[in-house]
């Protein structure tokens, strides 16, 4: 990314970076000192014929449900252009996420059972408001540093695409997290790897909504019997050092000369707001929030989360900051009408490669050994535990043991149903020895290359 000022509209960059099928995102703090994020999006999806103008339909539509009272989002405060770069600039951060957390310590059994009932809740939401997320996966769970499960990059996937996903989409989504979850604690908590899965079934056949309650009705399969944040919140702020930086005490330097900033989101006319839709026959009006009456997705988003079992529950607290970012975007910058007709080479092919999986990644991997010391020509199997995005393809992987030279290689086919999968390796040693024996398992293919160990000891 060529950013000489490592800035953007006011946003300060930081060097934590990752790559997702959108572009590159990056943590960023924003003009009024608040942890934000920042998304470039990659030219060759950005450049296609109609993607920005979905992609600036979809954004809009999140704003006035964020601004209407709906929370469960990442609210975004603008999108810009700058020169041949579209921007996607959040009024919160982004990161931890949870496949963040998942490629680290394991979460805490309560806090898995948060993240399920909250981003169950806010999917239900939105779909009582007639929009869908598209793209539900570990990478898209934002976990903020008090433990509440925030969704990014709603309708963004199906913008990109021109598609619009079902509900059904939705709840396979979360039905996959469910089960990557329960994966987690198959062998620490199985009673709690169960209630997950049978959750993630639940979901599939009879709805999210059937399967919150399901979690909530059996939440004494959990430890304690609790459904909580507090964990998660650690797990939170330990994984990331941008989640544990305070707000900025010193105001923001003052703005430099970006060159042409182009705000993409226009601005309403008074009277003349989109109307969406929440619900059967149930639209917003033209007037304030006071004036009109809750719609059938807030309160389904409200009573959901102040009836969920959970601790710490968050008021929206960014409403007014998105709509101020966003003027002070729009009074710095003028249009250049020269950049819609702007289509890099071979964005054709790139569209041809979208389909309606996303490309197969994978977001951490896991390795895990019983904590026990082997005995005398004992056999011990190694767990190595794959998180994926949902995407399809094969991963190639390979086994190394620090004790000989023998690499044990293997492939495994994904499926878009799923994303937690389990390599495992038998080890067994034999003779007189005290020694301490190091499995390492890594992903090959598809890149970049992740690794992850665990050691173990045999004495006999």
């Amino acid at each position: 990314m060529d950013n000489p000022r490592n800035g953007i509209a006011g946003f300060r960059l930081t060097e934590h970076t990752w790559m997702t099928e959108l572009g590159n995102w990056i943590d960023a703090i924003s003009p009024d000192g608040r942890r934000a994020g920042a998304l470039l999006f990659d030219p060759r999806v950005i450049g296609m014929p109609g993607v920005r103008e979905r992609v600036v339909s979809a954004v809009m539509t999140d704003q006035h449900l964020v601004l209407g009272g709906l929370g469960g989002l990442i609210p975004v405060a603008d999108v810009v252009a700058a020169g041949d770069q579209v921007w996607l600039l959040t009024a919160q951060a982004v990161s931890p996420t949870l496949a963040d957390l998942l490629s680290g310590a394991p979460i805490d059994p309560a806090g898995a059972a948060s993240v399920l009932m909250e981003t169950g809740q806010t999917l239900i939401a939105l779909h009582a408001a007639g929009v869908t997320h598209g793209s539900v996966h570990p990478g898209t769970v934002v976990v903020t540093a008090e433990g509440a499960a925030l969704l990014s990059e709603r309708g963004l996937s199906d913008a990109i695409r021109g598609q619009v996903s079902p509900r059904e989409r939705d709840a396979a989504g979360w039905a996959s997290l469910a089960r990557g979850l329960a994966a987690a604690f198959t062998q620490t908590a199985p009673r709690a790897a169960g209630l997950f899965e049978r959750a993630a079934g639940t979901a599939t056949t009879l709805g999210l909504d059937a399967a919150r309650t399901l979690l909530s009705r059996e939440r004494e399969a959990l430890p304690g019997g609790l459904i909580s944040r507090d964990a998660l919140a650690r797990a939170a702020r330990g994984r990331s050092a941008f989640a544990q930086a305070p707000f900025a005490t010193q105001p923001p330097p003052a703005p430099q000369d970006e060159g042409d900033i182009v705000t993409l989101l226009r601005v309403p006319a008074s009277g003349s707001q989109p109307r969406l839709q929440f619900g059967p026959g149930v639209g917003t009006g033209t007037g304030t929030a006071q004036q009109r009456q809750e719609t059938t997705a807030e309160r389904i988003w409200r009573e959901g989360r102040t009836g969920a079992p959970t601790v710490h529950q968050p008021g929206n607290r960014t409403a007014g900051r998105v709509a101020k970012v966003s003027r002070r975007r729009r009074r710095r910058t003028i249009l250049s009408s020269a950049l819609f007709a702007v289509i890099m080479a071979g964005a054709i092919m790139a569209w041809f490669r979208l389909t309606d999986v996303p490309e197969l990644t994978v977001m951490s991997i896991d390795v895990t050994v019983p904590k026990k010391t082997l005995g005398c020509d004992d056999a011990i199997v190694v767990t190595g535990r794959v998180v994926t995005n949902g995407g399809v393809g094969e991963i190639s992987y390979e086994w190394r043991k620090n004790l000989d030279k023998e690499v044990v290689k293997g492939t495994l086919r994904t499926r878009s149903d799923q994303t937690s999968y389990s390599v495992p390796l038998r080890w067994t040693l034999s003779g007189k020895s005290s020694v301490k024996a190091t499995a390492t398992l890594k992903v090959l293919s598809p890149g970049p290359a992740r690794t992850d160990k665990a050691s173990f000891t045999y004495k006999c």
